[in-house]
């Protein structure tokens, strides 16, 4: 009976319905699915607009005048309404036919303020933040700019950060809004740790990655607060660490960072697998290019048998052997290198196959990111463009160079398939960073004092990649003024041309006793004969030289007797003379790190020819080199040894004045004052230089034990040696030849022990050295500092 009298009451109603359109107030909603059926909107009443015209509104509603509707209809009319982010509320009732829709306009925002924020400022939030002025306020918009400022706090350090929104009503449907901030702590890095690890200890390692944890000088650095980006670019630090080394199976098996939210502190964790270190057995280039000559290809090769597995050289030969084969007419060629492993004899083989590969070729090259580098300048580190055949080896090139230029904080380099499927579309997606640098040194060392600079320093100049530093400097003897100009892309091409101008006045002083004042400058241009290795730089330099007594009693050219207390070979060379010359230097750099080298190999020859015009002529001739070699890697163990000479020879029978020979000292022989050995006025004492020189060191460097890596702190155990020897004749036959003492190859040796600490004011180094092997003539010093920073 129950069932009878509900099924009547839903017919009655429903005939309500399609008889006069109206909705009784006791059915089971305003558009239930019995009602929906029937109703037809006979005229649709917008109600509440204020900025926003009706037509806007009915634009977006699925209901139409003179048509039936459902609850479906209104349903997706609301969800429209409300999608367009204009309508702070939306109502739709019907009233007899019409279909009412009463609207609330969002709010339009008078302003945009942050309160609370000290470490991130306004300009930085205001980036972060979609809300704006001037635009509508929505709920969405508000709730995604409270999570994009907490993400921005989280990427600074601050994973404790708040943000609580507050909106004051103004006249005029206008508010404010305002984000409340509470910045919290620094969430820094309490502990990195490794598992795993069995070649490397985990101090060497924590040296690999950037990120690093947190002490008593985190003031001072911001590496030590977690950074999800920067804990993947570690992982891809780690790896290329690893295989540089020659363990060919690492590989990462996790890299988590865990909150622990009481102590506000990240724990880091890297797990890896270490593998083996392998040795190459041995090398072969195979090609299967009938017209391509694999011998001929050996000489690309750096991979060579009987070294430790390294994958850039690897990757750098790839490189050289695609280009190379590409030169030779096969752009389409393809250098893929093989390992054979031997695991009992932990060796392995490597092969080079030179096959043709798949035809495509590039049909764009997208730069992305670039606010302020132009276009070229990221472009043309590319070895193809558009319509060029596509090749893999030379996009990682690519990215590699790009990563190499520091303009960049991020660069990913990614392939998309073109219009068809032998185009290719390259996109370069990089993320700017600050390239300026306006600094102030400050230094000391105990054969200068205390020394200081200010310079300004841009090396993307004006977003061109050109480098620009302008510098003033001094100290209690000298003054300094540097103007220097780089473009690395001169007339289009991979040669740098480097411009420089500067001068520099020195005063006499405890080893030194004449004034000097030299202006000049010059040019070069620097030639990649194997790019990253092999580097031939030709220029020309002209420059004054004005050598001047300092008590004004001396006039010069022999002319000492008003002033028995200055050298007649110093005597000799005062006046003023310029000097032109060229010549051309060429460098072998496989260093691994150019600042704190632990490996590798950095080798240098040149020589100047003056009188190209001007007052000097001579061939100067100068050799370096470095090596570098990790004694005990799981202790930072580091060894160098390093050797250096020099000869310089007049032209024409000309004589050479002091100011152009090589004085040498303590710079290069620890335990000596500088000019402190060599030749020398017997009666005045005053070091009057030599044709030739020659240095050698060998150094270890190591770090302390039981003193955190944060300290910065190093010791270091050495023994230095050299000499230098044979003075210009006519200075001799000036001063005379009773009167020169210390003028033959006597070997000088020392001993000694020194300090190395990276301190947060810059590197400081102190030594104390011990003379074993001197001469009763040279000046010994025992204690020697130098150092300096920037700001």
């Amino acid at each position: 009976m129950q069932r009878l009298q509900k099924f009547t009451r839903a017919v009655v109603l429903a005939a309500a319905v399609f008889s006069t359109g109206a909705i009784l107030p006791d059915t089971f909603g305003p558009f239930s699915a019995t009602t929906a059926e029937a109703a037809v909107a006979r005229n649709i009443v917008v109600r509440g607009t204020t900025r926003i015209e009706e037509e806007t509104v009915l634009s977006y509603m699925t209901i139409q005048p003179g048509r039936s509707y459902s609850a479906a209809d209104v349903d997706e009319s609301l969800k429209a309404l409300f999608a367009t982010g204009l309508f702070a509320d939306v109502k739709i009732t019907p009233q007899g036919g019409n279909v009412v829709v009463t609207v609330t306009e969002n709010p339009i925002i008078n302003r945009v303020s942050f309160e609370g924020n000290k470490k991130l400022k306004n300009d930085a939030l205001k980036t972060a933040v979609r809300s704006t002025e001037r635009s509508m306020l929505t709920r969405a918009k508000v709730q995604s700019d409270v999570q994009n400022i907490l993400e921005a706090y989280r990427r600074s350090g601050r994973y404790g950060a708040s943000v609580e929104p507050k909106i004051i009503d103004r006249t005029n449907n206008r508010v404010d809004l305002v984000f409340e901030i509470n910045e919290g702590e620094k969430t820094g890095v309490e502990h990195i740790t490794f598992i795993g690890n069995s070649a490397f200890s985990d101090g060497r390692l924590r040296d690999v990655i950037r990120t690093r944890e947190s002490g008593l000088l985190s003031w001072l650095r911001s590496t030590d607060t977690y950074d999800p980006d920067r804990l993947s670019a570690d992982q891809e630090l780690l790896r290329q660490y690893y295989y540089k080394k020659g363990y060919a199976d690492f590989r990462i098996v996790s890299a988590s960072a865990d909150l622990d939210r009481e102590q506000n502190v990240f724990h880091v964790t890297f797990t890896v697998e270490e593998g083996d270190q392998y040795t190459i057995s041995d090398v072969e280039v195979v090609s299967s290019l009938a017209e391509v000559d694999a011998e001929d290809l050996r000489s690309q090769v750096r991979t060579k048998s009987g070294q430790t597995f390294n994958s850039l050289r690897v990757e750098q030969s790839v490189e050289d052997i695609t280009v190379k084969v590409a030169e030779n007419g096969y752009a389409f060629a393809q250098v893929r290198p093989r390992a054979s492993r031997d695991y009992e004899n932990k060796t392995m083989s490597l092969t080079y196959y030179i096959e043709e590969g798949p035809r495509a070729y590039v049909e764009r090259i997208n730069i992305i990111g670039n606010d302020r580098t132009r276009e070229y300048v990221i472009r043309r580190e590319f070895d193809l463009a558009e319509g060029d055949a596509f090749n893999r080896a030379l996009v990682d090139k690519a990215e590699r160079r790009l990563r190499n230029l520091q303009f960049f904080e991020k660069v990913s380099v990614t392939t998309a398939r073109g219009s068809s499927p032998d185009r290719v579309v390259i996109n370069v997606f990089v993320e700017e960073k600050a390239t300026g640098e306006v600094s102030f040194g400050i230094g000391y060392s105990t054969s200068d004092g205390v020394i200081g600079d200010v310079s300004i320093t841009e090396k993307n100049f004006l977003g061109r990649g050109q480098f620009v530093k302008l510098a003033v400097g001094g100290g209690a003897d000298t003054q300094t003024y540097e103007f220097a100009f780089v473009e690395p892309f001169f007339l289009g091409r991979r040669i740098a041309l480097d411009l420089d101008v500067y001068k520099k006045v020195t005063d006499a002083n405890d080893y030194r006793s004449y004034d000097e004042d030299r202006i000049g400058g010059g040019f070069g241009f620097s030639l990649p004969l194997r790019e990253e290795e092999l580097t031939l730089r030709l220029f020309y330099k002209i420059f004054q030289t004005k050598m001047t007594d300092p008590d004004n009693l001396a006039t010069g050219l022999g002319d000492c007797a008003n002033n028995p207390d200055l050298s007649p070979a110093i005597c000799d060379s005062l006046g003023t003379y310029v000097t032109s010359l060229v010549g051309y230097k060429l460098v072998h750099n496989t260093l691994d790190n150019n600042l704190n080298p632990t490996d590798g190999l950095f080798a240098s020859f040149g020589q100047e020819f003056a009188g190209v015009g001007g007052d000097s002529f001579y061939i100067k001739t100068t050799a370096e080199a470095r090596a570098y070699k990790e004694l005990l890697a799981d202790y930072g163990v580091v060894g160098k040894v390093s050797l250096k000479g020099g000869h310089i020879t007049a032209l024409a029978d000309e004589r050479l004045r002091v100011s152009e020979q090589f004085m040498v000292g303590g710079d290069l022989i620890r335990g000596f004052e500088n000019q402190g050995i060599g030749p020398r006025d017997a009666t005045t004492q005053d070091a009057i230089g030599g044709t030739a020189f020659i240095a050698a060191t060998v150094e270890t460097t190591f770090p302390f034990p039981a003193i955190p890596d944060e300290f910065g702190l190093s010791g270091a155990v050495f023994a230095d040696a050299g000499s230098v020897w044979d003075a210009d004749k006519d200075l001799i036959k000036a001063v005379g030849s009773n009167r020169v003492i210390s003028n033959g190859f006597d070997l000088r040796a020392s001993v000694g022990a020194g300090i190395r600490w990276s301190s947060p004011f810059g590197p400081l180094r102190a030594d104390f050295a011990w003379p074993i092997m001197k001469e009763d003539a040279d000046k010994t010093q025992v204690f020697r500092l130098s150092g300096g920073t920037r700001f």
